[in-house]
């Protein structure tokens, strides 16, 4: 008993982290990038480093950090997605070349909202 518990009171903090860090403007998952042609969902065209992100208005900056080569992109939110699971930001072309991941395809990354 004093064993499940315990799995459960971690299970349970790890879960309060998780929505504090998402409520704080800062998600932790997988990457990818696009190469969108015509309109974003804001409007707009892709451009050289924009992202589509689901929650996050339009016009918001967010720091994009590739946790495997610590190298880092500030984008604009200007689309709506990833729509995939498990990812938390598509970001333009230019954006991923920055973060070193184009060739991969994907990247494990943190985003962080950055003032306007």
């Amino acid at each position: 008993m004093k064993k499940h518990m315990s799995g459960v009171l971690a299970l349970g903090l790890a879960s309060l982290f998780a929505s504090t860090a998402a409520q704080a403007g800062e998600w932790v998952g997988q990457a990818s990038y696009y190469a969108h042609r015509g309109r974003t969902a804001s409007g707009a065209h892709v451009g050289a480093l924009t992202a589509a992100h689901r929650t996050l208005p339009f016009g918001s900056k967010v720091r994009v950090t590739n946790l495997h080569n610590n190298r880092s992109v500030v984008v604009t939110v200007n689309d709506r997605g990833p729509f995939t699971r498990g990812r938390v930001i598509d970001v333009s072309v230019a954006a991923a070349d920055s973060l070193g991941f184009r060739s991969a395809g994907v990247a494990h990354v943190k985003v962080e909202q950055v003032a306007n």
